[in-house]
């Protein structure tokens, strides 16, 4: 019932654009924060970015001013929007979901979230 799909991953050239979406089919995202994570090989899983219920969005300082996360609460679609991409971008992307509201929650921890998608490739090369 509860699942999420990405999508919208594929290759690009430095300095391109792409948007990936996650379909989060069962959940209200009034009640559900979205985080998007990447790992690349050899790397720790990393927070990229988070929407809360509110509405409220958040970006670890290295895609702060490139990525845009959005969401369309009809649709209960996220999106990152992913601007001026970088080689060190390369990763394999995300996303997750998390009911976790409390003052002390760290949405950047992929501890926090109970739900993920599969994952989409994103590639950052010439």
């Amino acid at each position: 019932q509860l699942q999420l799909v990405e999508s919208g991953g594929g290759l690009v050239q430095p300095g391109g654009s792409l948007r990936l979406s996650c379909l989060a089919s069962g959940f209200n995202l009034d009640y559900f924060a979205i985080g998007w994570f990447r790992q690349a090989p050899g790397k720790e899983r990393e927070g990229v970015s988070y929407i809360r219920s509110s509405g409220a969005t958040f970006y670890v300082e290295s895609v702060k001013g490139r990525f845009v996360i959005s969401r369309d609460k009809a649709k209960r679609t996220v999106y990152l929007e992913m601007n001026n991409l970088k080689p060190e971008d390369t990763a394999e992307y995300y996303c997750a979901a998390t009911t976790a509201c409390r003052g002390s929650t760290d949405y950047f921890s992929e501890l926090t979230y109970a739900y993920w998608g599969q994952g989409t490739q994103v590639t950052v090369s010439s």
